[in-house]
């Protein structure tokens, strides 16, 4: 293994970094005088190709929580982990389809946008306030929190608070070009992280064919994977047993098996891709063609994203068990920094320019809806009804800025704990306490329209408040095994359910509680969106990718079943 950095890693960085920059001031100049636009500035409005907005949606998702999270669940789980990925594709068709229709024919620019004409302002504001919380709390601090560990253990270990800075100025330096200069920098920074990502998945897989005996084989490398952790490619967990070890039952509470697809797995993907800001931003300027194209091409490299993320995870698993990578450290969110250091001079760089694409490709992105909430659906409407566009562009520029210095200060010594949760759990987990009550508010305010506006509001309170009581309080209330669950040991002197299956469960009662109060109301909501037929209709071309999309899906079920 070697420590540190050379001349060719940092040459290579350094190439990466000019060129993304200077493509991102190329971009900005060209389109320089619409920056005076709200809607150019936080939406890139109209001017995003479906390439753009596939690249975008990947470099946003795919981060540090990937690249060391997921990675990190690869070495501690195994190849179930990659059902957040698979899943994901099949979320963005129903995206696609039926999600993207209703945004753009009701010209949604925002998420409270949105609860505001289907509900009222009560609703948005409640959510507005949400989302901001959880951006920069969970996952501005996540994201920078587990890149900067990452690649400070590939520079020597003693340059956190350095790298810190660093990624945090590069992010808002792409961010304060709007998000025109954000999508078409991603799709460099995607290439960069598929192109780095699956350079490293190989050198691993050699590297590991290597210490096998069998020769610089990459093939050879993965067979040796499947042979020594058979138990890491099996994509459905099975229950526990009384007499379960407490290392398999820790792994079902984060991946339980058949039941979380029944529950909870569905939920965080169709909340994440279709109702959150973050995502939905990059193809809410774009025509209905053109925004569902590049969803389905983003859901088609989601396919390929557990090769990059999460492959290196279970290498670094049978290198460690067979006393071959002695070097990891921090526990399982260590492995996919523990691989990097094997790698060669220059690929190194390379891979580090990847992981610095990811992060800072979510960075800016998250940073950019968060702009966009605060200046559209708080300042606009609260603080400065009267302002300007180039005003608001203002505002939302100070935003970034603030946004990320908070992030900055409480990663700065992991104030959050960051570091024990596990960076993919802890991002899952607490995003899931509001997913169910977001999620329901969202599917029923878009496909029935008798959902009331107090429905809403008791939905999001209730869901929130059902997530804290799954999550922290059934088991010593009501038992470790009912008709709903079975909670488990978590080898810290409690008993846990999974917290997929509190996230179904919670979702379950949010929606018996919405329906109810909804059937006391009109039998049409006044502010109930009108659907046709005609805007779920969809072209030759969107089937042949559904239908690609749900044989390559078909085929790795069956494989790793």
């Amino acid at each position: 293994m070697k420590n540190g950095l050379i001349f060719s890693d940092y040459l290579v960085f350094v190439i990466y970094f000019v060129i993304v920059a200077s493509y991102g001031i190329w971009i900005y100049r060209k389109k320089k005088h619409e920056q005076a636009s709200t809607k150019d500035y936080f939406l890139a409005e109209g001017s995003l190709t479906w390439w753009a907005i596939g690249a975008s949606l990947i470099a946003s998702n795919i981060s540090a929580e990937q690249f060391i999270g997921m990675s990190g669940e690869g070495f501690f789980v195994g190849i179930a982990v990659a059902a957040y990925e698979w899943v994901a594709a099949i979320a963005l068709i129903i995206i696609a389809v039926w999600f993207i229709p209703i945004y753009l024919k009701n010209k949604i620019f925002t998420m409270p946008q949105f609860l505001t004409r289907r509900y009222n302002e009560t609703v948005a504001m409640i959510m507005a306030v949400f989302w901001l919380f959880l951006y920069v709390f969970v996952n501005l601090t996540s994201i920078l929190y587990l890149g900067t560990l990452a690649i400070n253990g590939l520079a020597g270990g003693e340059y956190l608070h350095t790298i810190m800075l660093g990624l945090a100025i590069f992010s808002i330096f792409i961010t304060l070009g709007g998000m025109k200069v954000i999508g078409y920098t991603d799709v460099i920074q995607v290439a960069v992280l598929i192109i780095g990502g699956l350079a490293t998945t190989y050198m691993a897989l050699t590297l590991v064919s290597e210490k096998f005996g069998l020769g610089k084989d990459a093939i050879a490398g993965f067979g040796a994977l499947m042979k020594d952790a058979p138990d890491h490619f099996k994509m459905i967990l099975e229950k526990p047993g009384p007499d379960a070890p407490q290392e398999y039952i820790n792994k079902y509470l984060v991946l339980p098996g058949i039941a979380m697809y029944l529950a909870g797995q569905w939920i965080v993907n169709l909340n994440y891709w279709g109702c959150n800001q973050y995502i939905t931003q990059r193809a809410l300027g774009a025509d209905l063609k053109t925004a569902r194209t590049g969803i389905l091409f983003a859901g088609m490299l989601k396919l390929m994203m557990p090769i990059i993320v999460m492959l290196p995870g279970i290498a670094a698993y049978v290198l460690h068990k067979n006393g071959h990578l002695p070097e990891l450290t921090g526990g399982k969110d260590g492995a996919y920094s523990a691989i990097l250091g094997y790698l060669p001079n220059g690929l190194k760089g390379l891979s580090i320019a990847a992981l610095t694409a990811a992060i800072v490709a979510s960075l800016a992105g998250k940073l950019n809806s968060i702009s966009t909430i605060f200046t559209l659906d708080i300042y606009q409407k609260y603080m400065g009804k009267q302002s300007s566009e180039k005003k608001l562009v203002w505002v939302g520029r100070v935003t970034v800025a603030i946004s990320m210095l908070v992030a900055v200060l409480f990663t700065w010594d992991d104030l959050l704990g960051i570091g024990g949760e596990g960076g993919f759990t802890f991002i899952q987990k607490y995003t899931g306490f509001i997913s169910p009550g977001v999620f329901a508010m969202f599917i029923l305010g878009m496909f029935w329209k008798r959902t009331t506006g107090a429905a809403a509001i008791a939905g999001v309170i209730a869901g929130f408040l059902l997530s804290v009581l799954f999550n922290n309080y059934a088991p010593g209330i009501f038992g470790n095994e009912t008709l709903l669950y079975t909670a488990f040991p978590n080898g810290k002197g409690g008993y846990e359910i999974p917290f997929l299956i509190c996230m179904g469960w919670s979702f379950f009662f949010t929606m018996v509680l919405m329906i109810g109060m909804s059937l006391a109301g009109p039998k049409v909501n006044p502010k109930a969106f009108i659907l046709d037929k005609g805007m779920f209709k969809v072209e030759t071309s969107t089937i042949v990718l559904i239908i690609m999309t749900f044989l390559i899906l078909a085929a790795l079920y069956a494989k790793f079943w």
